[in-house]
């Protein structure tokens, strides 16, 4: 009876510990994304009017990329606290962190009333929120893996990468909300701030979530046996170096399109822009592909338990590398029609990437250092991956001087040339996950320095068998 008790117990933490991290990471990335979105809507005008569109644009998008410079940094000041003092402490900081920046960004005066100040607060913001997100995803999966170690990985694992399809669908809806409430106009004025305010108010229900989660086992037993790392990010470095620069360059065909379907979509799709669409009509796409996600993520997740994590993430960077080209097809072709249809199927290349993804990062790392580990790989793909890729599709087409240097660029005015940056990421990113570990039926409650090697053939292990 005392084992059925316990099981039942553990399954309740199970389903708190998803909960709590889907409901956190989907705020923290509704948070991150009303940037994204706001960006390609407004921002250029409200804080660069005196600018040249392209070049405005530009530096809109370099603050973009600010917060995904400001990502490994949260991710090695978090990581080292949650492999410290554990998952749950630190999830609850990273929260309110991400919380408060977003919040304030509603108040940050535009060009007109205080010049280019409007942009310097932007960035500080900005930066604010990439170490809030930076130290999030780690402890969001672990929280999910850790608890359900003992079954699906891959399935569990994925819940909190299903928030980012959530945090899109609440930011793309909210700004779209506020547009058709507010006007052309008053969505310029004071439209666009009303979803920043909105954010306090979900922080207090992640808060409340997250505070009725207890600690990961695997994490508590560390602390009981006293395996606790005193530098776990140094550590790791010095241990899992490899792991860490694979996890960044899996990401690559991953997140720089990503990107692109969700950030760099807005100037491409929406007037003046090429496709000559209405805002409403390319967030209204959007929206239903990050619907589409909310299935998608989680069983490329599942599938992952069955097939392995390799497999199914090598399948989801083929697809992407075909798919860069497909999309632009569909989009220049200037139908409605098609247009949709190339916006509501383009996350799915992503999806098959992004559902496996958590646990093939994460079960890189033996206990002590996964926190850091996991959130260092993650979120150094951020510097080159996700935060350039808007700057390059712009460069890549429309050509201009690279934001910070003297540096002109010619655009190749073709979206082909894209596509090309698209696939040539699906090529890296396949080299790097060809050269991971298959850890998706290893048992990760273990260290694995502690783990008895494999036996030799004859001795009752075949020879690919993993000891657990």
């Amino acid at each position: 009876m005392a084992v059925t008790a316990a099981s039942a117990d553990e399954r309740q933490q199970l389903r708190r510990a998803v909960i709590a991290s889907t409901v956190g990471t989907s705020i923290e990335w509704y948070d991150f994304f009303l940037y994204s979105t706001a960006a390609g809507l407004v921002f250029a005008n409200l804080f660069f009017p005196k600018s040249d569109p392209a070049v405005a644009t530009l530096n809109v998008f370099l603050i973009y990329a600010v917060g995904f410079i400001a990502r490994p940094i949260g991710a090695a000041i978090f990581g080292h606290y949650g492999d410290r003092i554990g998952r749950k402490a630190t999830l609850i900081a990273t929260l309110l962190l991400m919380g408060v920046a977003t919040f304030l960004i509603g108040f940050v005066p535009t060009y007109k009333s205080i010049g280019i100040w409007g942009a310097l607060l932007l960035v500080v913001l900005r930066f604010v929120q990439g170490v809030g997100v930076g130290g999030e995803w780690g402890g969001s999966v672990l929280m999910s893996m850790e608890w359900g170690h003992r079954g699906r990985r891959g399935f569990w694992a994925s819940w909190p990468q299903f928030g980012v399809p959530v945090g899109l669908v609440l930011a793309n809806g909210a700004l779209y909300i506020m547009s058709n409430i507010a006007g052309k106009e008053g969505f310029a004025t004071w439209g666009w701030r009303v979803p920043f305010y909105f954010s306090i108010l979900l922080v207090a229900v992640g808060l409340y979530v997250r505070l009725r989660v207890f600690e990961t086992p695997l994490f508590q037993r560390l602390l009981d046996e006293k395996k606790i790392e005193s530098a776990p990010v140094a550590e790791v470095i010095r241990r899992n170096w490899k792991e860490i620069l694979q996890s960044a360059f899996l990401r690559l065909s991953e997140q720089a399109p990503f990107y692109i379907f969700t950030a760099y979509i807005f100037t491409y799709a929406v007037t003046p822009g090429p496709l000559k669409q209405t805002r409403d009509y390319i967030l209204l796409a959007l929206t239903c592909a990050a619907v589409l996600s909310f299935v998608s993520i989680p069983l490329f997740g599942y599938l992952s338990d069955r097939l392995g994590r390799k497999r199914v993430y090598m399948a989801g960077v083929v697809a992407m590398g075909v798919w860069g080209f497909v999309y632009f097809g569909l989009l220049d072709t200037k139908a409605a029609g098609l247009i949709f249809l190339a916006i509501f199927l383009s996350l799915i290349p992503h999806d098959a990437q992004y559902g496996p993804q958590a646990a093939l990062i994460a079960e890189s790392y033996t206990g002590r250092l996964r926190y850091s580990g996991a959130s260092l790989g993650y979120q150094l793909a951020s510097v080159f991956a996700g935060g350039p890729a808007p700057i390059i599709a712009t460069l890549l087409l429309a050509g201009g001087v690279i934001p910070g240097t003297s540096i002109k660029v010619t655009g190749y005015h073709t979206s082909l040339a894209i596509a090309w940056y698209i696939a040539i990421c699906a090529v890296i990113s396949f080299i790097a996950v060809a050269t991971v570990k298959e850890r998706s039926k290893q048992d990760i409650s273990l260290e694995y320095d502690e783990q008895p090697a494999a036996q030799p053939v004859g001795a009752g292990m075949r020879p690919t068998q993993q000891p657990t």
